[in-house]
């Protein structure tokens, strides 16, 4: 029976993909490739446009706007959502391609929950991807965790006070989609004495990706919305 494939491609870097990733983004008749903004390019597609044969597959670029605003994002759900459903009781492979992984803030979280509702007989397949929390700790050769340490991974969004209290109870704490509170944090950096331990990666495994230590190289910086920052107790 046709299935969805939730494909995890990765923070950008083709090379970081699976070999299941890989054979079947190679194998689905329809690849879904999400983006935030009408023409903006898909990182997912860009990713992995060199495995998609679109003379042979079909190629979807969806709007899921950038808002927390349910009115817009739950009808881009279901749009979405029905579109590859109505292709796999036509008898097609779908894969739905996110960055990163299927299952760690992203998108298709909220299109599987969809699934499970209104198509809990279509088949879904989720094939996990590597973190781009992974791949900064690799480029930049620091550790996550060891031993007894915990580890917290907090979006910045949650907001200052939860980004102290983390960093007062873990001794790595990662910051996800820091650019919205990029000053707030690195004024309570230096006020925790974490200046120097902590590290900004932006657009990590990319053309585009920027390592960052220090404070005085990270003030002077304007965050992409792909970044994330890394701190370890001294």
């Amino acid at each position: 029976m046709a299935t969805l494939f939730a494909v995890g491609v990765g923070p950008g870097d083709p090379e970081l993909l699976t070999r299941k990733a890989e054979r079947i983004l190679r194998q689905a008749d329809v690849i879904l490739a999400p983006v935030s903004h009408p023409g903006d390019a898909s990182v997912a597609h860009e990713t992995v446009r060199e495995f998609v044969d679109e003379t042979r597959q079909e190629l979807i670029i969806h709007q899921f706007p950038m808002t927390s605003d349910k009115s817009r994002l739950i009808p881009a759900w279901q749009e979405a959502a029905a579109l590859m459903a109505e292709r796999i009781q036509a008898g097609k492979d779908v894969a739905f391609i996110t960055i990163g992984d299927p299952l760690l803030y992203s998108t298709f979280i909220y299109l599987l929950r969809i699934f499970r509702e209104s198509y809990p007989a279509l088949p879904v397949e989720i094939v996990p991807g590597i973190s781009s929390i992974n791949t900064a700790a690799a480029v930049a050769g620091v550790p996550l965790a060891e031993a007894e340490e915990k580890i917290v991974v907090i979006p910045a969004t949650a907001g200052i006070e939860a980004i102290a209290s983390a960093l007062q109870e873990f001794e790595t704490v990662v910051l996800l989609k820091v650019k919205p509170l990029y000053a707030d944090i690195l004024k309570l950096l230096k006020e925790t004495g974490r200046s120097e331990s902590a590290l900004f990666v932006e657009r990590v495994g990319s053309a585009r990706q920027k390592i960052l230590t220090g404070i005085d190289a990270m003030a002077t910086h304007t965050p992409d919305y792909l970044s994330l920052m890394i701190i370890r107790k001294p």
